[in-house]
């Protein structure tokens, strides 16, 4: 695997920090392989509202270190207009995903997620930790 910069989403944070040990192995393989691990802040948020007390240092834990991305004026844009789109093709697709997907697409990152159905959009470049293949 080629070292790249990955977007995280929230699904694949969720199972890390709670100690599941595939979506720890995956992480430790991606960083051990060169790559640099960030996440949208609307993952962060996400993240945040879903927390339990009780995994809180370890949701802090996990983050340090990974980069993050601020929803710009682009970003806020072109997930609009993907949103706009994919409604038009008959999905029905969440704004915080259109975000990310955003994200990843403008920034050129690789997405790391579980919910492939998410992100139906062509041009997200994505490694699917429940097949483990880079599309």
């Amino acid at each position: 695997m080629d070292p790249s910069s990955y977007l995280i989403d929230t699904n694949v944070l969720v199972n890390a920090i709670l100690r599941k040990k595939r979506s720890w192995q995956m992480l430790h393989q991606l960083v051990h392989a060169g790559g640099s691990l960030a996440c949208s802040v609307v993952t962060v948020g996400e993240l945040y509202a879903g927390m339990k007390p009780h995994e809180k240092a370890r949701t802090e834990e996990l983050l340090h270190g990974f980069e993050e991305y601020d929803v710009t004026g682009d970003i806020a844009r072109y997930a609009g207009l993907l949103k706009n789109e994919w409604a038009a093709k008959g999905f029905t697709l969440t704004l915080p995903d259109t975000i990310i997907a955003a994200t990843a697409i403008l920034r050129k990152l690789v997405l790391v997620t579980e919910n492939r159905k998410d992100f139906p959009m062509p041009q997200v470049v994505m490694l699917e930790t429940d097949h483990s293949t880079e599309r």
